[in-house]
């Protein structure tokens, strides 16, 4: 993968480059790299502004957000990351990302003894959706949504 980003970076395009550099983000994110994940959510960030690729801004909020709670940053700052996300995914009316986005602010909130902020939060968006309970998204807030009912913090 890395060597596969350098390649990237060496064509010096900028097409697709924040969406690629966001896949890389959530890689980062899985296996535990808090601070090489906030490197390139950086990059991506300054790529975005130079491609306006801005259908993947709220991920890019989202997912800085994750990385700042893994590199144990505040939650505070990830918290403002996640209402950042909330607020681009809102404006572009981008309900699959609300959702994922709410899921986690609903999971730190959780985490944080807020239940019942995490479960308004959550709700709504949740119940928005009338097709794709399949989905990974939906299933894991259907899971975060069972959990917080119970007032259950795992």
């Amino acid at each position: 993968i890395l060597e596969g980003l350098d390649s990237f970076r060496s064509t010096r395009t900028k097409a697709h480059g924040p969406y690629l550099l966001i896949l890389f983000a959530d890689i980062c994110a899985r296996t535990g790299q808090a601070e090489k994940g906030l490197e390139v959510i950086s990059e991506a960030r300054n790529l975005l502004e130079y491609s306006k690729e801005r259908t993947i801004e709220a991920e890019i909020y989202r997912l800085e957000g994750d990385l700042r709670l893994l590199a144990s940053a505040s939650e505070a700052a990830a918290e403002k990351c996640y209402q950042q996300a909330m607020l681009v995914a809102q404006r572009q009316q981008a309900k699959s990302l609300e959702l994922r986005i709410a899921s986690s602010l609903a999971r730190l909130w959780q985490n944080q003894g807020k239940r019942s902020e995490a479960l308004a939060l959550l709700t709504p968006i949740y119940q928005w959706f009338d097709q794709g309970a399949e989905t990974t998204d939906l299933q894991q807030a259907a899971v975060l949504l069972s959990n917080l009912n119970k007032g259950d913090n795992s």
